[in-house]
Protein backbone atom coordinates (compact mmCIF):
# COMPACT_ATOMS: atom_id res chain seq x y z
CA UNK A 1 0.00 0.00 0.00
CA UNK A 2 1.72 3.24 -0.90
CA UNK A 3 0.50 6.32 0.81
CA UNK A 4 0.39 9.61 -0.95
CA UNK A 5 2.11 12.41 0.69
CA UNK A 6 -0.42 14.93 -1.10
CA UNK A 7 -3.72 13.16 0.88
CA UNK A 8 -1.70 12.95 4.32
CA UNK A 9 -1.10 16.71 3.84
CA UNK A 10 -4.61 17.94 2.65
CA UNK A 11 -5.41 15.57 5.61
CA UNK A 12 -3.23 17.36 7.76
CA UNK A 13 -4.09 20.88 7.18
CA UNK A 14 -7.93 19.75 7.36
CA UNK A 15 -7.64 18.46 10.68
CA UNK A 16 -6.02 22.25 11.65
CA UNK A 17 -8.37 23.90 9.87
CA UNK A 18 -11.00 21.98 11.75
CA UNK A 19 -9.99 22.91 15.01
CA UNK A 20 -9.48 26.35 14.32
CA UNK A 21 -13.25 26.05 12.90
CA UNK A 22 -14.57 24.45 16.26
CA UNK A 23 -12.17 27.06 18.93
CA UNK A 24 -13.78 29.89 16.94
CA UNK A 25 -17.40 28.66 17.45
CA UNK A 26 -16.40 27.25 21.00
CA UNK A 27 -15.20 30.68 21.99
CA UNK A 28 -17.45 32.38 20.40
CA UNK A 29 -20.64 31.31 20.74
CA UNK A 30 -20.48 28.34 22.54
CA UNK A 31 -19.56 29.87 25.99
CA UNK A 32 -15.80 28.56 26.07
CA UNK A 33 -13.90 30.60 28.47
CA UNK A 34 -10.09 30.88 29.17
CA UNK A 35 -9.46 29.70 33.28
CA UNK A 36 -8.15 33.48 33.82
CA UNK A 37 -11.99 34.75 32.29
CA UNK A 38 -13.52 32.41 34.84
CA UNK A 39 -12.05 33.54 37.74
CA UNK A 40 -12.22 37.06 36.81
CA UNK A 41 -16.39 36.37 36.97
CA UNK A 42 -16.59 34.37 40.02
CA UNK A 43 -14.58 37.47 42.06
CA UNK A 44 -16.66 39.82 40.34
CA UNK A 45 -19.80 37.70 41.42
CA UNK A 46 -18.01 37.22 44.96
CA UNK A 47 -17.94 40.83 45.11
CA UNK A 48 -21.16 41.85 44.43
CA UNK A 49 -22.83 39.14 46.25
CA UNK A 50 -21.08 40.70 49.51
CA UNK A 51 -21.33 44.04 48.82
CA UNK A 52 -25.24 42.90 48.19
CA UNK A 53 -24.81 41.34 51.88
CA UNK A 54 -22.97 44.28 53.80
CA UNK A 55 -25.44 46.95 52.00
CA UNK A 56 -28.28 46.24 54.67
CA UNK A 57 -25.79 46.57 57.60
CA UNK A 58 -24.74 50.01 56.29
CA UNK A 59 -28.69 51.40 56.24
CA UNK A 60 -29.34 49.59 59.87
CA UNK A 61 -26.04 51.52 60.74
CA UNK A 62 -27.87 54.67 58.83
CA UNK A 63 -31.14 53.97 61.00
CA UNK A 64 -29.42 53.85 64.37
CA UNK A 65 -27.63 57.44 63.75
CA UNK A 66 -29.08 59.69 66.38
CA UNK A 67 -29.21 62.47 64.13
CA UNK A 68 -30.40 60.45 61.20
CA UNK A 69 -33.26 62.97 59.86
CA UNK A 70 -30.99 65.53 59.75
CA UNK A 71 -28.22 63.23 58.17
CA UNK A 72 -30.63 62.37 55.48
CA UNK A 73 -31.13 66.31 54.62
CA UNK A 74 -27.55 66.67 54.64
CA UNK A 75 -27.34 63.59 52.37
CA UNK A 76 -29.90 64.48 49.96
CA UNK A 77 -28.51 68.41 49.42
CA UNK A 78 -24.95 66.90 48.79
CA UNK A 79 -23.73 66.39 45.36
CA UNK A 80 -24.73 63.14 43.69
CA UNK A 81 -21.18 62.59 43.18
CA UNK A 82 -20.02 62.82 46.84
CA UNK A 83 -22.75 61.35 48.73
CA UNK A 84 -21.01 58.12 48.90
CA UNK A 85 -17.84 59.89 50.63
CA UNK A 86 -20.59 61.31 52.72
CA UNK A 87 -21.92 58.06 53.80
CA UNK A 88 -18.58 56.65 54.17
CA UNK A 89 -17.35 59.74 56.20
CA UNK A 90 -20.64 59.20 58.71
CA UNK A 91 -18.92 55.58 59.57
CA UNK A 92 -22.00 53.59 58.39
CA UNK A 93 -20.16 51.94 55.32
CA UNK A 94 -17.57 50.95 58.03
CA UNK A 95 -18.14 47.66 58.92
CA UNK A 96 -17.84 46.41 62.48
CA UNK A 97 -14.55 45.30 63.30
CA UNK A 98 -12.99 47.34 59.71
CA UNK A 99 -10.79 50.02 59.59
CA UNK A 100 -11.69 51.75 56.65
CA UNK A 101 -15.39 52.11 54.79
CA UNK A 102 -16.00 49.90 51.80
CA UNK A 103 -17.24 52.16 48.53
CA UNK A 104 -18.83 49.94 46.84
CA UNK A 105 -21.15 49.32 49.95
CA UNK A 106 -21.53 53.44 50.45
CA UNK A 107 -22.52 53.46 46.58
CA UNK A 108 -25.15 50.91 47.04
CA UNK A 109 -26.37 52.42 50.52
CA UNK A 110 -26.96 55.83 49.45
CA UNK A 111 -29.37 54.33 46.68
CA UNK A 112 -30.98 52.15 49.31
CA UNK A 113 -31.27 55.22 51.71
CA UNK A 114 -32.51 57.45 49.47
CA UNK A 115 -35.07 55.57 48.23
CA UNK A 116 -36.50 53.92 51.50
CA UNK A 117 -36.99 57.55 52.59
Amino acid sequence: MKVNKEKIKTGVWGAIGGAVVVMIIGFGWGGWVLGSTSQRTADTMVSEALVARLTPMCVAQFNADVAKDRKFEELKATNRWDQDKYVEEQGWATMPYEKEADNMVAQLCVQQILNGQ
